[in-house]
């Protein structure tokens, strides 16, 4: 045999082999874009990444991309061009009509996992397209996009020979003028070593749960109270003793034994109550003798409207009391920045758990943060969109009284960005018809019902909650004429009763 002749054969070999294996990645890379367009993962419209950097993320070369991209566009799946990104064709949607994979049974799951999936999940409306009263919104409008960009700037320039990881209790810049704003907005003595910086209150919650309570502890919580740390205790393994709320906030005479209290004593969410002065004490003094721990959420703090500001329990025992902060109420709740007070003898393993769920806030935005403070361009900020929120209130007030009259009854509108509106004639069962009606009408409402303890007595009258800080003037006015427009047009049937509230 001829040595040349062998050579090419085994050339000819090799040739083939490669072709097989480009052929094998193209066959690949034609089902996963596939499976991307049915998922609704690439829509219509959509570009698809480049045949350079596609082939780059891939391994593969770039002829074997652009084999592919050829095909699906022979399919009809996509548009190519020379010299362009290839786009999604039009027409195609999600496939539906296929027959979904079947999610495999998760297996091994700890028991932190298990509780996690036994809580009921939260579901998530789209904002409604008139008037949305969901509270927790902000106004785009009233972000401070100047003051802000400048901060960002600043901190953007201020380039460090060497980027590292930072202190996992935040920024020492940032922590000292937070430590002197909160001395000025709200009578806070600590030092800039109790504040610990986390990624909004939220993670300020999980922290205190995991480092506070052991599976089977108990943890007092209000009733009606903010859903997300009810699940954020239980999810570590807490069991729930809701405690009533009145006018006056926590109801304080007869506190169970346990290992922790979850308060909204300066605007008791959702219905509105400051703690008394009597009540503070009586808390405080229960946490001393039961050796707890008392975490204070001033979600709404900046926000006082017809009352003089209340000091926080922190001021009263900062041995006992953890205080929780942050800026989703006066900058955006997209920023994902908040604080921790802690007491001294804390902040180590505060610390030390903060390091290790995600090492340290995001360093950028707390620079940023850093800077706003230090100018007083935040203060000037929250004084500024006070007001704004003021007037918001006013109107929805104002709209309330007059579309309704003796028909709903407002409380916790003293502070804070959303008010109870009770609709007094009208059953608590009938909130589920009167909440598609007004989606239909392109109002979202929220009740306060879902907020209750599930095991016990929930109010017999209907009620929602009406965050006011998200909307203009004219769509608070908008929403609740639409709202007295559907109570007046249709039947509901009468409650049975107030009920608690």
């Amino acid at each position: 045999m001829p040595e040349s002749w062998l050579a090419w054969n085994i050339q000819f070999c090799r040739f083939s082999v490669v072709q097989l294996e480009q052929a094998g990645v193209a066959r690949r890379i034609i089902v996963a874009i596939k499976a991307q367009i049915h998922s609704g993962a690439y829509r219509p419209g959509d570009r698809l990444p480049s045949t350079r950097a596609f082939a780059a993320e891939w391994g593969a070369s770039r002829t074997t991309v652009m084999a592919a991209y050829s095909q699906l566009d022979a399919e009809g799946y996509l548009i190519t061009r020379q010299g362009a990104r290839a786009i999604v064709a039009p027409g195609l949607e999600r496939v539906s009509g296929e027959a979904p994979i079947a999610a495999a049974s998760p297996r091994n799951l700890s028991a932190f996992a298990q509780r996690l999936l036994a809580l009921p999940p939260l579901a998530e409306q789209q904002p409604a397209k008139v008037a949305d009263f969901r509270y927790g919104d902000l106004s785009g409008a009233d972000f401070p996009v100047l003051a802000w960009r400048r901060a960002s700037n600043k901190a953007i320039l201020q380039r460090a020979a060497r980027l590292r990881y930072g202190d996992p209790q935040g920024s020492s810049v940032l922590r000292t003028a937070l430590q002197a704003y909160l001395w000025r907005a709200r009578g806070i003595s600590c030092t800039p070593d109790q504040i610990v910086v986390v990624n909004g209150s939220q993670q300020g919650l999980d922290l205190c749960a995991r480092l506070l309570l052991d599976p089977g502890d108990r943890f007092v919580i209000e009733n009606p109270g903010y859903l997300l740390a009810r699940h954020a205790f239980a999810a570590a393994g807490g069991i729930a003793v809701p405690v009533a709320v009145d006018a006056d906030g926590l109801r304080t005479d007869a506190l169970p034994p346990a290992r922790l209290a979850y308060v909204t004593p300066s605007h008791q969410f959702p219905l509105g109550g400051v703690l008394s002065a009597r009540r503070r004490r009586a808390l405080l003094g229960w946490a001393t003798a039961s050796g707890a721990y008392i975490v204070e959420d001033d979600y709404d703090g900046e926000y006082r409207h017809d009352i003089a500001p209340i000091p926080p329990l922190q001021t009263l025992d900062p041995d006992s009391v953890i205080y929780v902060g942050t800026l989703s109420k006066t900058l955006s709740p997209t920023l994902r920045l908040g604080y921790l007070v802690v007491p001294t003898g804390l902040r180590r393993v505060f610390s030390e758990a903060k390091r290790l769920t995600d090492r340290h806030a995001p360093m950028l935005e707390q620079d940023a943060m850093a800077e706003l403070l230090a100018s007083g361009a935040y203060e000037r900020h929250v004084r500024s969109i006070r007001r704004k929120n003021a007037e918001r209130r006013e109107v929805l007030l104002q709209a309330l009284a007059d579309r309704l009259g003796p028909r709903v009854t407002v409380a916790g509108a003293d502070t804070g960005l959303h008010v109870v509106a009770w609709m007094d004639g009208i059953a608590a069962e009938r909130e589920p018809a009167i909440i598609a009606a007004a989606r239909t009408a392109g109002i979202g409402l929220y009740p306060v019902s879902p907020l209750y303890d599930p095991s016990g007595p929930r109010p017999e009258t209907a009620g929602f909650i009406l965050g006011y800080a998200g909307l203009d003037t004219e769509a608070l006015r908008r929403g609740v004429a639409v709202l007295a427009t559907i109570l007046a047009e249709r039947r509901f049937g009468p409650a049975r009763g107030r009920g608690s509230r």
